[in-house]
């Protein structure tokens, strides 16, 4: 990610999240960094637990954001990219299933995820003052009008 940012001469800034009072840190840190957006990049169980939180103090804040699942942009945030968690499911069920027939899971290749969904919510995008291009709109996999 910090390649990603060096490449658009963009400046980055991380957080490490270890508990939830960290999140409220970490966003009254945002202004006096002057920071423009919000890039959520892992679903660790932190948060997840706490994506309302997070969505939250991204609105109050004006700050579009971009999660890495589903959950995020159903509750009020502006974009998701990510793996198709259903699909992850369903992998983990056919792992299960060679498993129980006998298979040793060290001889199980690691899959990468290949479903991806991308997903934007044009209510959030209305109430923050952004407007997405029609480009970006006819990519995604679904449109929260």
């Amino acid at each position: 990610t910090q390649d990603a940012a060096k490449a658009f001469a963009m400046q980055l800034y991380s957080m490490d999240l270890r508990n939830a009072e960290d999140i409220d840190k970490a966003f009254a840190e945002l202004p006096k960094k002057h920071v423009d957006a919000v890039l959520v990049a892992t679903s660790n169980p932190l948060v997840t637990l706490h994506s309302k939180r997070i969505v939250e103090l991204a609105l109050k804040h004006r700050l579009p954001g971009m999660y890495p699942t589903r959950q995020f942009v159903e509750e009020s945030g502006l974009m998701a990219y990510g793996p198709l968690i259903s699909d992850l499911y369903y992998r983990a069920a056919t792992y299960i299933d060679k498993i129980l027939k006998g298979a040793k899971p060290a001889d199980l290749p690691i899959e990468q995820p290949t479903k991806f969904e991308f997903i934007i919510n044009l209510k959030t995008a209305k109430q923050i003052g952004v407007t997405i291009p029609p480009n970006v709109l006819a990519r995604a996999d679904r449109v929260i009008r």
